[in-house]
């Protein structure tokens, strides 16, 4: 990475490369036909908005029933490995890596206090500081992945499960390709796009894909219902296929296949509509330039905490700020754990772990263990907000489990989300459906995107740059 190139050099680097990152024929990067007037619909019908969403979020549900066959071999696998006392990691950049941590904070709670506690390991590019704020041009590297898998302790007999939503992501190739030198146990390869189409357009996609050594997993969900913005449809699939064979591999693959259908039933079932106040209000705050803190605990953190920081490249919004940083105006919107008294505690709680931060001189701090603990979301936020933002109004939207199930408050809004019957990953899957509908409502009323086109994209890695090349040229 350097920091110090101006943008015309950039520009002459990307354009010598180019051709490696031409992925607008890939189904996850073209425009859903029933979503062609989302941003109208978020400002002028939201009950009709949040039905076509919630539509699509059920079809791509779907893919994973007809997938039941590959996803048994990848829980004979994780069971195996499991068995053999070896680990199971999990890979992936931006959303899919925000994903496998989720599951590692899963998988830390359901064995706490038992010795399969650390027996999972997912990460991210750019380590735990980018759950918050991903790291420039770090997944556009496969030599920083093969790095990473090695200092987490990768080795012979352990499992890899790669997740990438388009299929191409370099970082996660590079992590999957070194995990068949450090371990005779086949990798696994997961992606939400056509086999045919990827080995048309990309050499290293065609790599993995044809390496019999490797098995891979496609879960074609077909367009976003926001045009590319894959923390949706394809996240929201990779996270329900891997948690459930994770969570579920010791148990007869009766189960999962049952977990599964399980929490496509409760999804069917739940009215979404219950969400338009909710948009509403959020979107009003922003509007009079009032802000938001998302008030949880350690139970549903990790979830919001994707939620919320996701918005900031997808929409061009502030990402969180740092304590430590230089950024001058704060986030809309920022992730509090009132329980915990200092931003070590507040980490710790969110991962049921220490961070695992990368020390590496030649990237400087910009993933070390000093910026992530700069990210302060425990009670000390409070005062800090309220002194950076000149006192202005602060509300708190709460989210906590009780015995009924996911309640939702926000000033006089009160709701209750039922799950008797659901375990904490379909909670969570829930969860996140539900705030990645709510966020996207939120901002279609804000402006920031056209139609169904993500006209504030934020271009901060080579394919964002192609997605931003090919929305100018279409616009």
């Amino acid at each position: 990475m350097d920091s110090t190139a101006t943008w015309e050099e950039k520009c002459r680097r990307y354009l010598l490369i180019a051709s490696q990152f031409r992925l607008g024929d890939l189904p996850t990067e073209k425009t859903h036909p029933a979503t062609g007037d989302l941003s109208t619909l978020a400002s002028e019908d939201l009950p009709r908005a949040l039905k076509v969403m919630k539509s699509i979020d059920s079809s791509a549900l779907n893919q994973l029933v007809q997938k039941l066959d590959k996803l048994q071999k990848l829980g004979i696998a994780i069971d195996s490995t499991l068995q053999s006392g070896h680990r199971v990691f999990i890979c992936g950049c931006g959303s899919t890596g925000r994903l496998a941590l989720t599951l590692e904070t899963l998988w830390r709670e359901s064995f706490n206090g038992t010795g399969l506690s650390e027996s999972v390991c997912g990460f991210m590019a750019g380590g735990d500081v980018a759950l918050i704020k991903s790291i420039e041009d770090f997944e556009d590297v496969p030599a920083y992945a093969e790095r990473q898998l090695v200092e987490y302790g990768f080795g012979e007999g352990d499992l890899l499960i790669s997740c990438t939503e388009g299929g191409e992501t370099p970082f996660v190739i590079g992590a999957t390709e070194k995990a068949l030198e450090l371990s005779s146990r086949p990798p696994f390869f997961l992606y939400c796009n056509p086999d045919e189409v990827l080995c048309r357009l990309v050499e290293r996609s065609r790599r993995v894909l044809q390496n019999p050594c490797i098995e891979s997993i496609s879960l074609n969900v077909g367009p976003m219902a926001l045009s590319g913005s894959t923390r949706m449809q394809a996240s929201t699939v990779l996270m329900a296929a891997v948690g459930f064979c994770l969570l579920y591999a010791s148990e007869p693959f009766d189960k999962t296949a049952d977990g599964i259908r399980s929490l496509i039933s409760a999804w069917d079932r739940l009215d979404t509509g219950f969400l338009e106040s909710f948009v509403v209000a959020e979107s009003a705050f922003y509007q009079s330039q009032e802000f938001l803190f998302y008030e949880t605990d350690e139970h549903y953190g990790i979830s919001i905490l994707t939620d919320t920081t996701e918005r900031a490249p997808t929409f061009s919004l502030l990402p969180f700020e740092n304590v430590d940083g230089h950024q001058l105006l704060p986030s809309w919107c920022y992730l509090l754990f009132t329980a915990s008294e200092d931003s070590s505690t507040a980490w710790e709680s969110l991962l049921r772990r220490p961070p695992r931060t990368l020390e590496w001189e030649e990237i400087g701090n910009v993933a070390s263990a000093k910026r992530l603990l700069g990210f302060d979301f425990s009670r000390k936020l409070i005062e800090r907000r309220r002194r950076q933002t000149g006192n202005a109004p602060h509300h708190h939207f709460k989210i906590h489990g009780t015995e009924q199930g996911i309640r939702f408050e926000l000033e006089n809004l009160d709701h209750t989300v039922e799950t008797e019957g659901l375990d904490h990953l379909q909670e969570h899957l829930l969860l996140k459906l539900l705030l990645n509908t709510h966020s996207t409502l939120v901002m279609g009323r804000l402006g920031r995107y056209e139609g169904n086109v993500m006209t504030w994209l934020r271009s901060s890695n080579n394919k964002l740059v192609d997605r931003a090349i090919r929305y100018i040229d279409a616009l």
